[in-house]
């Protein structure tokens, strides 16, 4: 495998980063190794007062799971139950909740009060390094205007702390909010510049590189495309599908001072969305994943809602995709947007990947078909709790799901797990699912509000 030489990936007259390319999305298709079993609701939710959906833990500067006074720390984006499920991301806030087990969590409290910045705030990532907090977060909508709008910007808060005792954790403030990042409109087109369906600037996720010691942070983005480029072979209708994962380094490792770079993955002609991009060491190699959509597929390509998946030697290396076309975990063709924005990490050998219960018992062709059903189907067919985690055997560039845990189950280092050898993969895995490669005609700024999770 070839890396990239990382001086020519920072100098924008260099080479371009890997592409996701259309020959390896066409080879998407789901398959016993990649289809997730079938979710039951929980017997018990911890939230079950709120709607939940992107989680993120508590993380150190080794990207290992932090601890404070004994718990673990889960945030989640929330919104209050009795919202209408599809308007959640208007009104999202971050709570956080705590463990001592990984199995009982408690909390759901919000982490701000009113002064994060953004008329809501959208998924983020958090640093816990030697007893300071950073927590990144996407800042949605500009606070200045008083409609509701979709202005895209990463911020962090810091300056705050948790304190805990024997029986829980707690937030204290004042908070410092700041936008560190803004799009360039070079390398990570803006809002103005933006052509397709969605727009996105957001999903910060910090990550320290063990064999460099370099501080990034990842991000979702898309890449400027002119209307008379060559990208996609001329295809307009293509370009518009212009998906990356951005970095941002800070030189000086300081948490707070971040310079943009090169994306590290491109999705041109591909995918609109590479949602809430990360990364996981495993076996001395670099597992990029990111979550992505049915309906955000360039026209003329197959996909599910899923996790996807790269592999590289280096953080700037060149990535292939895993298991061939990208997909790692997608939902049974019965229940096609049973789970959603998965987010995979390490324990022991394998990986783990947590993600959100969202829409079971449907089988429409797009989630436009939840607005046609009553509130109260909606209210009922939303999951809005963590969904079971899942365990990921991984070696080079093939996964293969080969067991899970029980709903909001995060282990401890120190906790042995079963044995899954006589772990079925579900028999739904059929790919016929009705969809035809084109975008939903629907699915539009105004029926998602620029965000389509």
């Amino acid at each position: 495998m070839t890396e990239n030489n990382v001086g020519d990936r920072r100098n924008p007259e260099g080479g371009r980063p890997p592409r996701w390319t259309r020959s390896q999305a066409m080879r998407i298709e789901r398959a016993p190794e990649t289809v997730a079993p079938v979710i039951e609701p929980p017997s018990e939710d911890p939230a079950a007062d709120l709607h939940i959906w992107d989680t993120w833990l508590l993380r150190d500067r080794h990207g290992e799971i932090a601890e404070i006074d004994g718990w673990r720390v889960l945030f989640s984006l929330t919104a209050p139950e009795e919202l209408l499920p599809g308007k959640r991301h208007d009104v999202a806030e971050i709570r956080f909740f705590y463990s001592r087990n990984g199995t009982e969590w408690h909390g759901g409290e919000p982490v701000f009060e009113a002064e994060a910045l953004g008329q809501r705030q959208w998924a983020g990532s958090a640093l816990y390094d030697d007893g300071d907090l950073y927590l990144y977060y996407t800042a949605a909508g500009d606070e200045s205007v008083d409609e509701l709008n979709y202005t895209q910007r990463i911020a962090v808060a810091h300056g705050g702390r948790f304190e805990a005792d024997d029986d829980g954790v707690w937030s204290e403030g004042p908070w410092t909010h700041e936008t560190i990042l803004e799009p360039d409109g070079r390398w990570y087109e803006s809002e103005d510049q933006s052509r397709g369906m969605i727009y996105t600037f957001r999903d910060p996720w910090f990550f320290e590189d063990p064999e460099t010691g370099e501080t990034n942070l990842l991000f979702e983005a898309n890449t400027p495309v002119s209307t008379d480029s060559d990208r996609c072979d001329g295809d307009e209708a293509r370009q518009e599908f212009n998906g990356s994962v951005g970095v941002a380094t800070s030189h000086s490792g300081d948490p707070l001072e971040w310079e943009l770079e090169p994306p590290l993955l491109d999705g041109v002609c591909v995918n609109q969305e590479l949602e809430r991009p990360h990364i996981v060491i495993h076996d001395e190699r670099y597992y990029l994943f990111f979550s992505s959509h049915m309906h955000t597929f360039s026209p003329g390509l197959r996909g599910f809602d899923g996790l996807y998946g790269f592999v590289a030697d280096s953080l700037r290396g060149e990535y292939d995709p895993l298991n061939g076309s990208g997909l790692v975990v997608t939902n049974p063709a019965s229940v096609p947007f049973q789970a959603y924005s998965w987010m995979a990490f390490p324990y022991r050998d394998e990986i783990l990947v947590q993600s959100f219960y969202n829409y079971r018992e449907f089988a429409g062709d797009s989630l436009d078909g939840i607005a046609d059903l009553s509130e109260s189907e909606q209210r009922h067919l939303f999951g809005g709790t963590l969904s079971p985690t899942l365990r990921l055997d991984v070696g080079g560039d093939r996964t293969r799901i080969h067991g899970r845990l029980a709903h909001w189950h995060i282990p401890t280092s120190e906790e042995g797990l079963p044995n899954t050898d006589g772990y079925q993969p579900p028999e739904d895995v059929g790919s016929d699912d009705g969809y035809d490669g084109r975008p939903n005609s629907r699915m539009d700024r105004h029926q998602t509000g620029g965000y389509s999770r």
